[in-house]
């Protein structure tokens, strides 16, 4: 489902939109509410962050959305409900981005059913390295879910064109080393990390860490499939969660985003 929806944006000549919150930040029922609101929006898939207590892969503003988030109680039992809840109401592509010890925890064959039967249609697991991996990909494979791999700029080709020969949905690639957050620039050459990407993988491809604003975003479009947006849109959370228009708020900043990647405006920003 993943990707069929960007293969069929790339055909159209459309850049899309992947937008990331932390579940259960700042409780779970907006959290239902906030996707719903994002795929009204135009967010074209939707990253849900498992929080965790040790997120290697977060810089702050996730982190902090992870521990706000855990002292609510949010369970990954509690957020597949969600999912069933959103599916309810919304079919837009879900991805669950997790680290592997909840998952662990919940038990694999278990976790995958579960997903499955709530409606996700892919995981990123941030800390699985690809030779540990089958265990978990390949039963969710059997359940129609992809595991999408991260590829780090630095990567070697022989790296990248192992881990691209096992993914599913899509290539998420790294803008920049390190940890999530907004960054005032990207110093990776984007241009030629993708190419070596493609090289290896037909999967749409995109790109996330650092993203901050519509500018930015539709800066890097001009070199991939999709863009993805987490620490600025989870720093909005953090910043209006008492204001009581959350939800329009997110959504607004979604669709300047989105408006940004229309083709005539990714062109506007190539040519400059």
């Amino acid at each position: 489902m993943i990707e069929k929806r960007l293969a069929e944006l790339r055909e159209n000549g459309a850049k899309a939109l992947i937008p990331f919150i932390t579940a259960g930040d700042p409780d779970m029922q907006t959290t239902v509410e906030l996707v719903l609101a994002m795929d009204r929006a135009g967010a074209d898939v939707i990253e849900l962050g498992v929080p965790f207590s040790d997120p290697v892969a977060d810089g702050p503003a996730i982190q902090k959305a992870s521990i706000r988030s855990l002292a609510g109680g949010t369970t990954l039992g509690g957020i597949l409900d969600a999912v069933k809840e959103i599916r309810n109401k919304s079919d837009i592509p879900l991805v669950l981005m997790t680290y592997y010890n909840p998952v662990y925890q919940f038990g694999l064959e278990k976790f995958i059913d579960q997903a499955a039967s709530a409606g996700v249609n892919g995981l990123i697991v941030p800390d699985l390295p690809f030779e540990e991996a089958a265990p978990l990909r390949e039963p969710a494979k059997e359940k129609g879910i992809s595991l999408i791999p991260l590829v780090a700029p630095n990567s070697p080709e022989e790296r990248i064109k192992k881990i691209t020969t096992r993914a599913g949905g899509f290539i998420y690639c790294v803008s920049s080393l390190g940890v999530t957050g907004v960054r005032r620039s990207i110093e990776t050459d984007l241009a030629d990390f993708v190419i070596r990407v493609r090289k290896y993988s037909r999967l749409p491809v995109a790109v996330g860490f650092g993203i901050s604003g519509p500018a930015q975003a539709a800066g890097v479009a001009r070199y991939c499939d999709a863009v993805i947006v987490g620490s600025a849109l989870v720093k909005l959370i953090e910043e209006y969660a008492n204001s009581g228009n959350l939800v329009e708020i997110l959504a607004a900043k979604v669709r300047e985003l989105k408006e940004a990647l229309s083709l005539k405006e990714v062109e506007t920003v190539a040519a400059l």
